[in-house]
């Protein structure tokens, strides 16, 4: 009972966090210079006054901003992100059509950090001193000192270009032919340079995060008990240190998933991944307001979402997180 409670109150939480962006988003969007109206116009190649002002009518431009703020709230709790002009067709369309890719993206390169950076931490932490932890260390500080679109420019010209190992961009290759194992892996060669630059970052903050987690647990009382029982080292290692590890790694995955979302913009450019990012990017030069602020939206939702999950997760790997409520 005491944990459905808990779960409600995250729950309103995260309404009242997600209504908060909500108003934030379209305040700033609000605030900066030009308008639907000047796009439209621009594109046209011009319009007198008259008719900018028909535009703005036509958009709800001309009402006052906390109207304007009202109407687009009530959309979005009614589950209408608005109308694209710049597609001509509904925003709530358009996500649909890019979730898909970016999930894909996100997702397998958040598994891949995660599973990657608690190995190399758990072999690092094994031996501090060896060379496998300062190889460790290295990457760690490599990783997170290079941007992502750096890094994926680099991965792109050495294996792309130069050894011609995995395609350029894009996320499947309409000339495959063959099977379902054919096209699955079509779409891995494709995944694998985006994935991989996705991830290294974050790679290399569990990585650090997990072995200092590891070191820390292994030198507790515990641990040299169960040594004095006989335990194997593989017993303690996996048995009973790495299970009170991981709720440091995995709260910051929780934390760090919104910058998974963001890096995957970025990502997706260099690449031409046909996600989230590049329609994004799309709407952005475009300055497609209703699209812009329904990947906003999508995103805050995804990250909201991701960080309740964590809290799940953390309650059920560490009882103590939910003793204290």
């Amino acid at each position: 009972m005491a944990i459905f409670i808990i779960i409600l109150q995250r729950i309103f939480y995260a309404v009242m966090l997600l209504v908060a962006v909500l108003v934030l988003n379209f305040s700033m969007l609000h605030l900066a210079p030009g308008d639907i109206a000047d796009t439209i116009a621009q594109a046209s190649g011009g319009a007198d006054a008259e008719v900018m002002e028909q535009i703005r009518k036509d958009y709800g431009l001309d009402q006052p901003f906390i109207v304007q703020l009202g109407q687009y709230i009530g959309k979005v709790l009614s589950f209408d992100l608005g109308h694209s002009f710049f597609y001509n067709q509904p925003v709530t369309t358009l996500i649909y059509e890019k979730i898909p890719a970016t999930l894909l993206l996100v997702v397998t390169a958040q598994i891949f950090a995660l599973v990657v950076g608690i190995l190399l931490g758990i072999f690092s932490a094994r031996n501090p001193n060896g060379l496998l932890s300062h190889f460790v260390t290295f990457t760690a500080l490599f990783g997170y000192a290079a941007p992502v679109f750096w890094t994926g420019i680099l991965l792109l010209i050495t294996f792309s270009l130069n050894i011609r190992l995995f395609p350029s961009g894009g996320m499947i290759d309409v000339t495959v032919e063959g099977g379902i194992f054919a096209h699955a892996w079509d779409l891995f060669r494709h995944m694998v340079l985006p994935v991989f630059t996705l991830s290294t970052i974050f790679l290399a903050l569990y990585s650090r995060l997990c072995r200092a987690s590891m070191m820390e647990v292994l030198g507790s009382d515990f641990i040299r008990t169960a040594k004095a029982k006989g335990l194997s080292e593989n017993e303690i290692i996996y048995k009973h240190a790495l299970k009170n590890s991981l709720s440091p790694v995995v709260t910051l995955a929780g934390i760090q998933f919104s910058a998974v979302v963001s890096g995957a913009v970025l990502v997706e450019a260099v690449f031409s991944w046909p996600g989230l990012g590049s329609l994004a990017l799309q709407s952005i030069i475009a300055r497609d307001t209703p699209t812009i602020l329904g990947i906003l939206f999508f995103s805050a939702l995804v990250v909201i979402v991701g960080n309740l999950i964590t809290d799940m997760i953390l309650r059920l790997i560490d009882p103590r997180v939910g003793s204290k409520g």
